[in-house]
């Protein structure tokens, strides 16, 4: 028998919330739900959900926080964010934090169902392939977040492997600076920009036991992996 598909539901609407558990537990989904996203964020690698439903607005940390630090974790894990905030930024924000889907309330607790059927149930869901790139003496395995070389195995993080992923895909090429910030953090703000100096730094130190390969700063013009 298969095994029922697990939902981590995060929203501090507790009573429209409940309504919508128990809909969904009528379909037979195995549901965890939380009141705040701190707490989704704590039950996250408890549930090891197939799908996580994310409203926005919540105390603490909202659902754009949550989704930021899920995907630091889990590339590969569904993200559909609820919200009654429906502008087009907040939308753009979404999916640029790699959710996969996004229902403005209120919605049919039908539609909901239609679109989960539509991932799980209908194979439509793409079946995750082995991405590696090699450079120099390092072989850099996106899929798992896995640099390495020789014995030497570093583990970094999604956005790390996003980083490094764009740099791979242009090895020994300059990468503007704009063009990673866009990609990976969807804005290239001055707090972004700050962000990805920082995530240099580790990216450089994880490709410091390959001296045939490394990250070049390239001034005015952005980065470069030589390999």
């Amino acid at each position: 028998m298969k095994a029922p598909l697990r939902i981590l539901f995060a929203d501090d609407d507790l009573k429209y919330s409940l309504v919508l558990k128990r809909f969904l537990e009528r379909e037979g989904y195995d549901i965890t739900y939380t009141g705040n996203g701190t707490m989704a964020l704590e039950q996250f690698p408890i549930v090891k959900p197939d799908l996580v439903l994310l409203d926005i607005n919540m105390p603490g940390l909202n659902g754009f926080e949550v989704a930021e630090k899920i995907r630091e974790r889990d590339r590969h894990v569904l993200l559909f964010f609820l919200s009654d905030r429906s502008d087009k930024s907040d939308r753009l924000r979404g999916f640029s934090l790699q959710g996969n889907d996004y229902l403005a309330k209120p919605f049919y607790p039908e539609e909901l169902i239609a679109r989960i059927k539509e991932r799980f149930e209908t194979g439509m869901t793409e079946s995750i392939q082995e991405e590696s790139y090699s450079f120099g003496n390092t072989v850099f395995n996106y899929t798992i977040n896995e640099i390495r070389t020789g014995n030497h195995k570093v583990l970094i993080t999604s956005r790390q492997a996003e980083i490094l992923r764009i740099l791979a895909k242009n090895l020994n090429l300059a990468v503007d600076r704009d063009l990673i910030l866009n990609a990976v953090w969807g804005t290239s703000s001055y707090a972004n920009s700050l962000a990805l100096n920082v995530q240099m730094s580790y990216l450089r130190k994880a490709l410091r036991n390959d001296t045939a390969s490394g990250i070049i700063s390239l001034p005015k013009k952005g980065y470069m992996l030589k390999g």
